[in-house]
């Protein structure tokens, strides 16, 4: 019986990158569907809810993407929503790559040093991955923060970790790179999680601050988010921090994303969400 993936996408156009790695990690058949709302996936929910008999719905699963986390949360509810017993598939969580990405960038940070108890702060961490990251950095006993050029939108993006993770992140203005500098002053984790092809930080604003001990950056187009590293860094020490870049942990990030596709074929009750995608990626981060 053929493996099939529904990518329920919130953006118009479902995502090319979620689609070619639904295939690598055992689908069958991809379809894709664009522009999905709570108002209107319930037809589609029913089509693979109610189309195989109760030992095959195994081989059917949905997969959530999108640019935007709170869009794909409410998503995912909306799919759950119509789930009965016996009538349901598994389902994945991952808006522009969100646990996925996060927990690979976490995972490569807590293997190699301590978390708890550390201050981190997440650079530029109002979207997807900014929210998972600080949230995941949060659960393991950091102590962290997270900036956006305006305090609203930081605000807005604690509260949202706050309802549902239940830690605490701190929320910091920082508008532009000597802001930011300044906010990680006393860091000794940074993660920068901004728009592709933007400078967080240029290099003299962060290595000679003795009190970082580790970094990642998640962005892979040049500009990097931080400046004086590689995206092909791979737990490196620069400047007596240890560098983890975006092609650095992306191999994990990768292997993590095919893994949480076929794990959602080995029955219909997986829920793949930020918590046990990040357990994965820990597991596999501690393997590698």
């Amino acid at each position: 019986m053929k493996k099939l993936l529904f990518q329920f996408d919130t953006d118009i156009y479902p995502s090319v990158f979620d689609t070619v790695v639904g295939y690598d990690g055992g689908a069958d058949h991809v379809i894709g569907h664009g522009g999905l709302t709570p108002d209107n996936v319930a037809a589609l929910v029913e089509g693979a809810i109610f189309t195989r008999a109760p030992k095959d719905k195994k081989n059917t699963a949905i997969f959530i993407g999108g640019s935007d986390m709170v869009a794909g949360e409410a998503l995912l509810s909306a799919v759950q929503r119509q789930f009965f017993y016996g009538f349901q598939v598994s389902v994945m969580l991952d808006c522009n790559g969100s646990n996925t990405t996060a927990s690979a960038a976490v995972a490569k940070l807590a293997a190699s040093g301590v978390l708890k108890d550390r201050k981190a702060v997440v650079l530029a961490g109002t979207g997807p991955v900014g929210l998972r990251a600080a949230a995941m950095l949060a659960r393991e006993g950091a102590e962290v923060s997270l900036t956006a050029r305006k305090m609203e939108r930081a605000v807005q993006a604690c509260a949202h970790i706050k309802a549902r993770f239940e830690v605490d992140v701190t929320p910091i203005e920082a508008f532009d790179s000597d802001a930011r500098a300044s906010a990680i002053e006393y860091a000794n984790i940074v993660l920068a999680t901004g728009a592709a092809g933007v400078e967080l930080l240029s290099t003299e604003q962060w290595q000679h601050n003795s009190n970082i001990k580790m970094m990642a950056d998640a962005n892979a187009t040049p500009p990097l988010g931080i400046g004086g590293t590689d995206m092909m860094d791979k737990g490196i020490d620069r400047h007596g921090k240890i560098i983890w870049g975006a092609i650095g942990f992306g191999s994990l990030k990768l292997a993590l994303h095919r893994a949480c596709i076929t794990q959602l074929f080995t029955d219909n009750k997986q829920v793949l969400d930020a918590e046990n995608i990040f357990a994965l990626a820990k597991a596999m981060a501690s393997a590698a």
